[in-house]
């Protein structure tokens, strides 16, 4: 691939772009940004701050990507953005950097579809292979394990975790941390399922889904407490590998899981 630099565009004199990098018209890159080869900025975007975008990556028109956070406490201390490769950032998505109250950075991974209008707050955490759809939005320190679909007009509440293969369903409030693999619906968002289609598409066995619903049900259905549901389920990880990530990621839900 041949970069190319729009003449109308913006450019700080110490951005770092990669040769091949390309940048459509009027859009602004600011000072101390750096932009791995391969990608593509659209028109109009706005790119600013300590952010770092890997390769071949596609950022659509009229986004706006490492913005100061949006938090009271900010008084202009530096913190970063830090963005993978291989991800789709579309039209009018807004991603902030971090914050001096947390690790001082925002992480996105590789491999996610941020749709128009989604939003990512300062200091989130996103892993690989995530869907934002329309106006999906992260409050500040949310974290995304890898495979997380967020459903359209969805809302992650602050310090929220997601585990990963989770599936939020559009216009869901999600207020507590949702375990692996379970679907959300509501406001505020309720276990409601496995994610079982997505599971499937991912290449998991039917054997293995229809252990991960039976841990569902031991987590949900059962009447169980909390942890004696997960010492039931971490004895069957022993031979159900799958269900590793649920007994992982329970010790370290902080905000209670959704119910």
């Amino acid at each position: 691939m041949t970069g190319s630099i729009h003449p109308t565009a913006v450019i700080a004199a110490d951005a770092d772009l990669a040769t091949d990098v390309a940048i459509g018209a009027y859009a602004v890159i600011g000072p101390g940004v750096g932009i791995g080869r391969g990608t593509t900025v659209g028109p109009h975007v706005v790119i600013e701050g300590l952010t770092r975008i890997g390769e071949d990556n596609r950022i659509f028109q009229f986004a706006s990507v490492g913005a100061d956070p949006q938090d009271k406490k900010y008084r202009g201390e530096t913190t970063r953005l830090e963005i993978g490769d291989r991800n789709v950032i579309r039209e009018c998505v807004t991603i902030h950097r971090g914050t001096v109250q947390d690790q001082g950075v925002t992480r996105i991974g590789n491999d996610n579809l941020l749709m128009a209008c989604a939003h990512v707050a300062h200091d989130c955490v996103i892993g690989d292979q995530c869907v934002l759809a329309n106006y999906a939005a992260l409050a500040g320190h949310a974290h995304l394990d890898d495979w997380v679909i967020m459903g359209g007009f969805s809302g992650i509440h602050q310090f929220v975790q997601v585990g990963a293969h989770a599936f939020i369903a559009n216009n869901a409030a999600v207020t507590r941390d949702v375990p692996p693999y379970v679907m959300t619906v509501g406001q505020p968002a309720g276990a409601h399922s496995i994610n079982a289609e997505g599971l499937k598409r991912r290449g998991f066995t039917p054997e293995q889904v229809r252990n991960i619903r039976a841990a569902f049900r031991l987590l949900y259905r059962s009447g169980l407490k909390l942890a004696e549901a997960s010492q039931r389920i971490e004895a069957l990880a022993a031979e159900q590998p799958e269900l590793r990530a649920l007994v992982d990621f329970l010790p370290r839900a902080t905000r209670g899981i959704v119910r």
